[in-house]
């Protein structure tokens, strides 16, 4: 039987502190499975959804072979999106706390190309990014894979979906040979399988069934008519009133149009698929992320690699052709022992994928007829905070806990009233209940001697604005 303490692995004492530190009481089942071989160097194909723990399965694996006092690139993490590289990095680091000074960078599109030159000039230990930018730094020669022992594919099915087969080929072939190299992939179909082969030797394989727990999360299916989709939707989120749903389309020009028919109905709705602009992209992920957006309409593509904490609803707007698919759609809500709720809409040609559904789960799924919610209970509320942008950022040396002292302070409102802070390089995004946000907005801008829109934190003065879904 293997064992799930991390004690059990071959990790010195205070890598050890520190993972119980983080909350890593037991290791998760992809997590038990792979790491020993992954420890014994190892190439490795594992099967994992996202938040089944497979960022420490690589990373553990990935410091506990590192050498900070070597200031070369040692691993590089490559993941389908800016998202996902952000958030494997900010893992990486939390990790590798008791390592010493590991320097972990991110190298993603949508961020200009002249400071990531200079932090590779400085050097670093761990690299992470997609596979687009990490191939522009090829080129140019401002990366240097020569010294790589371990390589990740993070969500391999998705980015090669998303068409990076060709940079990936040439960024592996960048590295050395004798390297260990980490494939991670919610599904494996064979034309995958065919063309990762040769990025491996002799890999062991480990599968973890993407299953959830019925007791965690309600699933319930409900049958349509075509042309009813769109009403479907609102009135599903109408009747349950969930504070954060993601709804999932299979084409962006449908995710357009649910988001047109919702925020007709007073829904706080955004959508995200593929096109967007970088700068786009972000805000419309911290406006859902710190709840001033309810519903986010994304595609599958687009929605890949992000991780939403408390998500209380899906709604499968169609039924997907692919059976894992939707287990990892469903994945995304009841996480962290949450409830979790979603909601299918089957027009009569997608019984067939349902059939196929059950056939996976190995039993029947749950029917409901829409007619049967209540009208009564029909509603539309707002989303619960709003997002402040402040025109400043880390360049103006603007920190989270500069903006929540001038909200608690000249601003009035409690701890409690200000949500999430998020500071990017030239902007600040701060999330305040909607019911005090313009009392709040009021008081910071009262007596500023530049009037108008001004506000004025840390003794200095910042143009800010409202956003909202």
């Amino acid at each position: 039987m293997t064992s799930t303490s991390f004690a059990s692995l071959p990790l010195n004492s205070a890598f050890l502190d520190n993972l119980d530190s983080l909350g890593y009481k037991e290791m998760t089942t992809i997590q038990a499975q792979s790491l020993p071989s992954v420890l014994e160097g190892r190439d490795l194909i594992a099967q994992a959804k996202t938040g089944s723990g497979k960022t420490a399965a690589f990373g553990i694996g990935i410091l506990a072979k590192l050498n900070p006092a070597w200031f070369a690139v040692q691993a590089l993490v490559l993941c389908p999106t800016r998202e996902l590289a952000d958030q494997v990095a900010g893992e990486l680091r939390r990790l590798a706390r008791s390592t010493g000074n590991v320097k972990v960078l991110v190298l993603t599109g949508g961020s200009p190309m002249r400071p990531q030159i200079a932090s590779l000039e400085h050097g670093a230990h761990i690299v992470v990014g997609t596979p687009g930018r990490v191939r522009d730094h090829l080129g140019r020669e401002t990366l240097d894979l020569s010294k790589v022992s371990t390589l990740v594919l993070d969500e391999a099915d998705r980015m090669t979906d998303m068409g990076f087969y060709d940079e990936i080929a040439g960024i592996v072939s960048a590295c050395p040979k004798r390297r260990q190299t980490l494939l991670f992939s919610a599904t494996y179909p064979d034309d995958i399988r065919r063309a990762t082969d040769d990025f491996l030797v002799d890999p062991v394989e480990v599968t973890v069934e993407a299953q959830h727990d019925n007791s965690q999360i309600e699933q319930l299916f409900f049958e349509i008519g075509f042309d009813q989709r769109n009403e479907a939707v609102a009135r599903l989120l109408g009747h349950y009133k969930p504070v954060s749903a993601i709804a999932f389309c299979n084409t962006k020009v449908q995710c357009r149009e649910l988001v047109e028919h919702l925020q007709s109905k007073g829904f706080s709705a955004l959508t995200l698929y593929g096109e967007l602009e970088q700068r786009e992209r972000d805000e419309i992920l911290i406006l859902f992320a710190n709840r001033s957006c309810s519903v986010l309409v994304a595609t599958d593509v687009a929605a890949r690699g992000l991780d939403i904490p408390n998500l209380e609803a899906v709604i499968n707007v169609d039924v997907s052709k692919d059976t894992e698919v939707h287990i990892h759609r469903v994945g995304r809500t009841g996480r962290g022992g949450e409830q979790g709720l979603a909601l299918s809409l089957c027009a009569p040609n997608e019984k067939k994928w349902v059939k196929l559904i059950e056939e996976y789960q190995g039993q029947p799924v749950n029917w409901f007829d829409l007619s049967s919610l209540n009208d009564n209970e029909y509603g539309v509320d707002p989303a619960p905070m709003m997002t402040l942008v402040i025109s400043g950022g880390k360049k103006d040396k603007l920190r989270p806990g500069d903006v929540l002292g001038a909200l608690t302070g000249d601003a009035g409102l409690s701890k409690e009233q200000v949500g999430k802070i998020n500071v990017t390089e030239f902007q600040t995004y701060v999330a305040i209940d909607r019911r005090v946000a313009y009392d709040a907005f009021a008081r910071l801008n009262k007596g500023n001697p530049l009037g108008g829109d001004f506000g004025a934190i840390k003794g200095r003065n910042f143009k800010m604005r409202f956003i909202d879904a």
